[in-house]
């Protein structure tokens, strides 16, 4: 049997189907990888053996007694560490949540076991999704396969470089601001971020909550279409799901694949034309646009002329939303406490505990927020910044009466080395430049591989009108037909 970690999730799912390999041996061979390789890439933060291995062979007695599985039953996947699971530690990449372990699974975790995925482990991230990079991790940063001695992006650094590195065919990620398709640009690999509300955000660790979207990675179209299909839908303990089935992105997956984008209207947004990206990026970007016009597609050019702004509301909407999200984390009912002692008040405890549990750019973000919403300058600042955001979305709406779909590069630049960035958070901010105003807008959009720049990867991002997912995997999978699929080094 062929070396199963280098296999995409449909091919393994058919090997278990048709019994060619069991769901125990496929979850070995994987755990295996992680066990050889990951002291170097630092992709997870806890590795659940035991579990996976209870997952697999469940899966492996239905298939014996005859029971159907579900189109991914058996394929190991790995979980952003943003998602609670049940007896499984949640840290969020924080020191403050340290030893966690929730009492429930989040809808998405639960959905995943009842399709019969096998759950490896939680995969490292910026601390509460809060940076560009994988560096503002408390538990040290995550290495890119492509070069090791580079950032895997962020915040979902882990799953997508668990991806990249062959330690799982599939993984979820959170995306508030590009924290989906930003890693999976740089790595090479596919990275979707649904619909706002088309996946349910109960039992994710809140950033900002009226941006924060879960999502499927993958190193594939179709089995981030797959993994898409079983996480989405509407659920009821999610105040902001949808309550609409997920669009048929599996079927458009397919599609695409044929190569045929005739009468499809890609919009290349002005505002996006090149400027501050890096040449090796562009050019890339332009080889891309090229193949897909030769499947039939049309470009159009639209203007997005607020999507200029998007970068400063972002920093007033997200930091507002956290400074009140990450208020319930005070020492008192959850992860970790310092100060109790019977010496300090109960407000000492609070500060103390905060101020070792949360990290630099964590704080960073909550003065910021606490100050946009402080008394006096709510108006000024976060009501401007909303303001901002309507302006977005209708530049969005004007757009897609124009075309079916936006297309641009998902990163300004690819992956840098460690430490370049991290003393000049705005230049690590511009990481997100290209992904941010779909958050904002509420839409999805994808980012699929396109080519290399200097060795490595460039991604190109695929934005759709809300409930439209379907689109972005069609003309991705046309994308992927032609370029295919990129291979790192060894490691």
């Amino acid at each position: 049997m062929a070396d199963v970690t280098r296999m995409t999730a449909t091919e393994i799912a058919a090997l278990i189907a048709g019994g060619e390999a069991s769901a125990v041996e496929v979850t070995q061979a994987h755990l295996d990888r992680i066990a050889a390789v990951d002291d170097r890439v630092h992709a997870f933060l806890h590795v659940d053996t035991d579990g996976a291995l209870e997952a697999a062979r469940a899966v492996d007695a239905k298939r014996a007694a005859g029971e159907k599985l579900g189109p991914l039953a058996g394929v190991p996947v790995a979980v952003k560490d943003v998602l609670t699971t049940k007896g499984v530690p949640t840290t969020v990449g924080s020191k403050i949540l340290q030893g966690w372990r929730p009492p429930y699974d989040s809808t998405i975790v639960r959905r995943l076991r009842e399709a019969g995925t096998v759950m490896l482990g939680k995969t490292n991230m910026d601390e509460f999704a809060m940076g560009s990079s994988t560096e503002y991790s408390a538990y040290g940063p995550t290495g890119n396969p492509w070069d090791l001695g580079r950032i895997p992006g962020g915040s979902g650094g882990g799953s997508s470089a668990a991806l990249a590195a062959y330690e799982a065919p599939l993984a979820i990620g959170s995306d508030t601001g590009g924290s989906i398709r930003q890693p999976g640009a740089v790595t090479g690999t596919v990275g979707a971020k649904p619909t706002y509300g088309g996946t349910s955000r109960y039992g994710l660790v809140a950033f900002s909550s009226s941006l924060d979207t879960p999502g499927p990675c993958a190193r594939t179209v179709l089995d981030a279409a797959l993994l898409h299909e079983v996480i989405g839908g509407h659920d009821p303990r999610d105040s902001t799901s949808i309550p609409a089935p997920v669009p048929d992105v599996v079927a458009a997956a397919r599609a695409g694949a044929s190569g045929d984008l005739t009468g499809v209207r890609l919009g290349l947004v002005t505002e996006f034309s090149g400027e501050g990206a890096e040449p090796g990026v562009t050019a890339a970007f332009r080889d891309a646009v090229d193949a897909l016009t030769k499947l039939g597609a049309e470009v159009v050019e639209v203007s997005c002329p607020h999507f200029q702004y998007a970068l400063p509301a972002y920093y007033l909407i997200a930091p507002s939303e956290c400074s009140s999200n990450l208020a319930r984390f005070d020492g008192v009912r959850f992860g970790l406490r310092v100060g109790d002692d019977g010496v300090h008040s109960l407000e000492e405890v609070m500060s103390l505990t905060r101020d070792a549990g949360f990290g630099p750019e964590v704080k960073r973000r909550i003065m910021l927020g606490t100050y946009a919403l402080s008394s006096g300058y709510y108006d000024a600042y976060y009501g401007q910044a909303q303001k901002v955001r309507t302006l977005i979305t209708r530049d969005f709406t004007a757009a897609f009466e124009q075309a079916d779909v936006l297309i641009s590069p998902t990163t300004p630049f690819v992956a840098f080395p460690f430490g370049s960035r991290t003393a000049d958070p705005y230049q690590m901010y511009l990481a997100d430049l290209f992904t941010i105003p779909t958050n904002l807008y509420g839409g999805p959009g994808i980012s699929v591989p396109c080519g290399l720049s200097e060795g490595l990867p460039v991604g190109l991002q695929i934005m759709a009108p809300t409930m439209a997912d379907d689109r972005m995997y069609r003309v991705g999978a046309a994308l992927e037909s032609v370029i295919g699929t990129l291979t790192p080094p060894e490691l």
